[in-house]
């Protein structure tokens, strides 16, 4: 049957991406939406939205129930599931048809089967398909090590954990078995032998009901934290073509051995010696499929409303490759801080456009990013005829994007793409474990004092005495409009005080907290002008944007400001800065010792035994914080005794709120350590 109302049980960026293909096509949209995101971007782009009550996940997106009767409401016909929540669910596929209603994804009986990893596992044995030996880890032995612990019903990193000592294996097991249980409903887990430096390479396959499946490529996704992808590109760089023909050929017969239809990815492991490894199939359509669509000139969310109205594919091959597609993930988080997910207002959003250049987002500028859902702001995907165009366009795209609001790890993309090994195509999942460190410290490629002073001279010339709007503040002189609904002409003939001395500016540098002076001064030309800053001549200034002569070269520098905060774009580099008082307040000082909430989020666990009193030692895990899908641990910053306790299971904190305090003093008998850790 044809769709011609389409249902769309996700959010963010991945329900604008297909409802970008539906209005291509024709297609009426719906969106649902939870309490949390009454003002998202999907919401304000469907043609029709249906509130889910809430803002939990659980609460709303994994509602089947909800989503069905919102269907239903709404007049839908179809329901297309993105990825994540109730993508892999096959009961909620189950309900969908059940309801009289097409489901835009593979038959029920594909998801049960690859629904659990160890049956998929066994599935594939029977196919052909090649697959790491499994490993009982009753009967494990100093040989089998490291070992790879993995949620049988899981994905996105939980519930995974790497055992290199065997006396640390029962402890593991019991914690990737209670965080699976937590996240997916099911503590089943598995083991298997951890490959070192392997990378991620996967098969984006294409199914319909008539017996087509193709094989998309590959994908490299083997620039990972936490286990989540962070950068990916197709196709995979550097297999050989016997290694490429072998995976097409094990990811056609894994989507056979179930009876696949739609869009799916095969995922495999492969070793430094190039042998490849079944790990899953993902029966969805994954986060970084613009890849494939880019390479192949293809829309797979057209091909899979195609399938799901019975049609068949549009040809019995696919069609051939171009070029090279790299993708990088905008995500609000700090990786200098172990990846904190951060949230607020985002308050600019602009990447440059051009050919080649696609963006997937869910969010625009004055939008705020929350703490129930996960931290991605959006895509970058750059297409080009060879991998190194490909590459080079992405890094500049995003240095060259204004992104205001939140910490991003906008800068730790553009030096990975940079980086040698990346551009080498030395590729594995190991990548961030061993270059984090570098990729995050300052860089000579950064100027934050020149900034700052851009910052400095761009709020010298505004204020009540300031030109407003567009004009400069030039050489000596100031343009001052006098067309009418223009500002004030300035008034001549009356005294104005203007400072021969110094004035003296300080800024906070963010996020790393480097603290900077600027010292200027207004002579009575009204061009503000550095003070003792050799080599550096002020060219223009108004309250927007400065240019300044540094070292005989011309620099421009964009100016924002919001609240106390400051955003300058410069053409390589971007700068947020807090404008601090001249004297520092003492009532803002932190008690010693404090543990603060670094992010808005939900206090889940504490360590056992913990209340005011007990002793403590340094960097024990005290506190569990759950925020934006991922777990955070509170560690405690010295040995001594907890005094203060303001932290309970169930708790919603807030940004900064004092969970406990630690007297430092000799420690002694610690609270026991339970052994759960950070997950995504």
């Amino acid at each position: 049957m044809a769709i011609t109302t389409l249902l769309v049980a996700n959010r963010g960026e991945i329900a604008c991406r297909i409802f970008r293909t539906c209005r291509d096509l024709g297609i009426t949209t719906v969106a649902v939406y939870s309490d949390a995101d009454a003002d998202a971007l999907h919401v304000r782009e469907a043609d029709l939205a249906v509130r889910l009550p809430g803002a939990a996940p659980a609460d709303t997106y994994l509602r089947d129930d909800l989503v069905v009767a919102a269907a239903r409401a709404a007049g839908a016909d179809a329901v297309h599931p993105g990825y994540g929540f109730l993508s892999e669910n096959a009961a909620f596929a189950a309900a969908v048809q059940d309801a009289g209603l097409v489901w835009v994804g593979p038959p029920v009986k594909a998801i049960e089967l690859m629904a659990s990893k160890t049956r998929a596992k066994e599935l594939m044995a029977g196919a052909g398909v090649p697959l790491l030996a499994p490993v009982d880890p009753a009967t494990a032995g100093p040989d089998d090590l490291p070992l790879l612990l993995k949620a049988a019903a899981g994905g996105g990193g939980r519930g995974m954990r790497i055992v290199r000592e065997l006396d640390a294996l029962p402890g593991e097991l019991l914690a990737a078995a209670a965080e699976a249980a937590s996240a997916f409903g099911d503590g089943e887990v598995f083991a298997e032998p951890y490959v070192e430096r392997g990378r991620h390479v996967e098969v984006q396959v294409m199914a319909d009901a008539h017996d087509t499946v193709w094989a998309l490529g590959t994908r490299d996704c083997s620039l990972q934290r936490r286990h989540q992808k962070v950068i990916e590109e197709a196709p995979a760089p550097g297999l050989d073509e016997a290694l490429r023909t072998r995976l097409h050929e094990a990811a056609v017969a894994a989507a056979r051995a179930v009876g696949y239809r739609g869009a799916g990815t095969v995922e495999f492991l492969v070793s430094a010696e190039g042998r490849p490894y079944f790990l899953e199939m993902n029966t969805r359509l994954q986060v970084e499929h613009p890849v494939t669509e880019a390479v192949f000139g293809l829309d797979l969310v057209t091909l899979q409303l195609r399938v799901a109205e019975g049609e068949p594919l549009p040809s019995p091959e696919p069609p051939q490759p171009s070029g090279h597609a790299v993708e990088a993930r905008l995500y609000a988080e700090d990786p200098a801080r172990d990846w904190q997910p951060q949230t607020g207002a985002l308050l600019t959003l602009e990447v440059p456009e051009g050919p080649g250049l696609r963006l997937d987002t869910g969010y625009t500028g004055g939008d705020t990013i929350g703490v129930h859902y996960d931290p991605m702001i959006a895509k970058v995907i750059a297409h080009a005829p060879t991998r190194t165009e490909a590459v080079r366009l992405l890094a500049r795209a995003l240095e060259r994007s204004r992104v205001h609001g939140p910490v991003t790890n906008r800068d730790l993309l553009v030096r990975s793409l940079r980086h040698p090994d990346f551009a080498a195509a030395r590729l594995d999942t190991g990548f961030y474990d061993r270059h984090l460190a570098d990729l995050t410290a300052p860089g000579a490629d950064r100027d934050p004092a020149t900034a700052a002073l851009a910052a400095t001279l761009a709020e010298a010339v505004r204020g009540p005495e300031a030109v407003r709007g567009p004009e400069a503040v030039r050489g000596a002189e100031a343009v001052r409009p006098t067309r009418p609904g223009g500002p004030a002409p300035a008034r001549f003939g009356a005294w104005r005080n203007v400072p021969s001395q110094p004035q003296r500016k300080r800024y906070r540098s963010e996020p790393d907290g480097t603290e900077h002076e600027v010292a200027y001064r207004t002579p009575r030309t009204g061009t503000p002008e550095p003070y003792e800053a050799s080599g550096t001549r002020v060219l223009t200034v108004t309250p927007d944007r400065v240019t300044l002569e540094v070292d005989g070269v011309t620099r421009h520098f964009a100016i924002t400001t919001h609240a106390d905060r400051v955003h300058v774009d410069a053409a390589d580099a971007s700068y947020t800065f807090t404008a601090l008082p001249r004297f520092t307040d003492p009532a803002t000082h932190t008690a010693p010792g404090s543990l603060l909430a670094p992010m808005p989020g939900t206090v889940v666990r504490l360590a056992e035994g913990l209340a005011a009193g007990v002793t403590v030692e340094a960097g024990q895990p005290l506190i569990w914080l759950e925020a934006m899908k991922m777990e955070h641990r509170i560690l405690a910053p010295a040995s001594g005794t907890l005094t203060a306790l303001h932290a309970a299971p169930g708790h919603q904190v807030e940004v900064g709120a004092l969970l406990a305090v630690v007297q430092e003093g000799p420690a002694a008998t610690p609270v026991p350590v339970p052994v759960p850790e950070e997950t995504a």
